[in-house]
C-alpha cells in the first residue's frame, strides 16, 4: 500500500470516529497562536468542542494589517480575521461569510489588498470603542463556532536578535524589527521580545486560560506567532498557573527564514528558553516529520510532556494540517491525557 493510500485510509477512519463520538458537555479549549497555524488548529478544534476560544497575537505589521495599524493606530486585525474565518461553519452561511471576510480588493488605489474583514473589524472598534465587544459581534454575524480575543490590548512590535542577518558578517548578532521582517529574516534567530516590554493582556484572554480544561499552543510561525504569547507577562502567568492541561502542537516542517534547519526538538528548546517556568503535558507532532523520536521525547520530557505522534498532515503531500486528522489527534489526546471530565 502506498503512503498516499495509507493516509487516505487514516483520514477516512478519523472522519468516521469523529462523526460517531458522543456529544455531551464539552471541554473548554483555548487555542493560542496566529496566522495559518492557529487557523489550522481552530478548524480542527471546532469539530470536537463547542466551547472554544482563540487568543491571537497582535504583532503583525505587514500587508493590510500593517497599513491599518500605521494609519489608524489600531491593533492589527489580520490574524483576528483569519481566526474568525476558521471558526465559520461548513454550511452555506459559514462558507459564504468566511469567503467574504477573507476577500481582498484589487485596485490601483488605496483599497488595494485590503481585506474586507480587516475593515469591518476596525470599523466596529471605532464604533464601539471595545476590542472584545466588537470581535464578539463579528463572530455573531459570522455564526462563528467559538470566540476570538486579542492577546494584548495594545499593538506590539516584535524584535528579534539574529545571528548572521547580514551574510557578510555571519557571526554578528543584530536586532531585527517587525513581525513581517522577523518571519523572513536570513540568519539564525536567537531570541525574540516585544515592545512595549510589559504589555497589558486582555483580561478576557487571561480568564479564558485560567478557566480552560485544555490549552493548545501552536502550530504556527514559531518566533512570530507562537512564542509572542509567552512575552505578555499576565498571559504567561495564567499559562503557568492554570489547572488546564496543555498541548504544544508542532509544525510539519521548518519555515524558511525564522526556523530554517530547526529539528522538532529544537523548537521545544527555544520555547523552553523563552518561558523556563512553563510546563506542557503533551507535544503533538506528525509521525512523518520526526526523524529522531528519542531526541524529541527527551526535549519534551524537559518540558514535563509526553510525545504523541499522529498522522495530521494533508494526505496529498502538501505540508499543511488536515482538519479531520488533526481533530482526531486532539480528540484522542483530550480523552487519553485529560482528567476525568463531564465530556468523557
Amino acid at each position: 500500500m502506498t503512503s498516499r493510500n495509507l493516509r487516505q485510509r487514516r483520514l477516512s477512519r478519523a472522519t468516521a470516529a469523529l462523526s460517531g463520538r458522543k456529544r455531551g458537555a464539552q471541554p473548554k479549549v483555548v487555542a493560542l497562536g496566529g496566522g495559518m497555524g492557529l487557523s489550522a488548529s481552530l478548524t480542527a478544534l471546532r469539530r470536537i468542542t463547542g466551547d472554544l476560544t482563540a487568543v491571537v497575537t497582535v504583532a503583525d505589521d505587514g500587508g493590510s494589517s500593517g497599513r491599518l495599524r500605521e494609519e489608524l493606530g489600531v491593533l492589527p486585525p489580520g490574524d483576528l480575521r483569519k481566526a474568525l474565518a476558521a471558526l465559520c461553519g461548513d454550511d452555506e452561511w459559514g462558507r459564504t461569510w468566511s469567503q467574504v471576510i477573507q476577500h481582498r480588493f484589487e485596485s490601483k488605489g488605496d483599497l488595494h489588498e485590503h481585506a474586507v474583514g480587516n475593515l469591518l473589524i476596525v470599523a466596529l472598534w471605532e464604533q464601539l470603542g471595545d476590542h472584545v465587544q466588537a470581535l464578539d459581534l463579528v463572530g455573531k454575524l459570522l455564526g462563528a463556532h467559538g470566540r476570538v480575543l486579542p492577546m494584548s490590548a495594545v499593538p506590539l512590535e516584535l524584535q528579534a536578535l539574529v545571528r548572521g542577518h547580514d551574510p557578510a558578517w555571519p557571526d554578528d548578532v543584530s536586532t531585527v524589527r517587525g513581525q513581517a521582517t522577523v518571519a523572513l529574516t536570513p540568519g539564525e534567530v536567537q531570541s525574540v521580545h516585544v515592545v512595549p516590554a510589559d504589555p497589558p493582556a486582555v483580561p478576557e484572554a487571561v480568564a479564558a486560560v485560567l478557566d480552560a480544561d485544555w490549552v493548545v499552543l501552536g502550530p504556527g510561525s514559531w518566533f512570530s506567532s507562537v512564542i509572542p504569547h509567552l512575552l505578555v507577562p499576565e498571559l504567561l502567568d495564567a499559562l503557568v498557573t492554570t489547572k488546564a492541561r496543555k498541548v504544544l502542537s508542532l509544525n510539519l516542517a521548518p519555515q524558511p527564514g525564522e526556523t530554517e534547519g530547526f529539528s522538532p526538538q529544537r523548537h521545544l528548546e527555544v520555547l523552553g528558553r523563552h518561558a523556563p517556568k512553563l510546563a506542557m503535558n503533551v507535544v503533538l507532532a506528525d509521525e512523518a516529520a520526526v526523524p529522531d523520536r528519542e531526541s524529541l521525547a527527551d526535549a519534551a520530557l524537559r518540558l514535563g510532556a509526553a510525545v504523541e505522534l499522529a498522522p495530521v498532515a494533508s494526505p496529498d503531500g502538501v505540508p499543511i494540517h488536515d482538519p479531520e486528522l488533526l481533530a482526531a489527534a486532539y480528540d484522542r489526546i483530550f480523552r487519553m491525557h485529560g482528567r476525568i471530565g463531564p465530556w468523557r
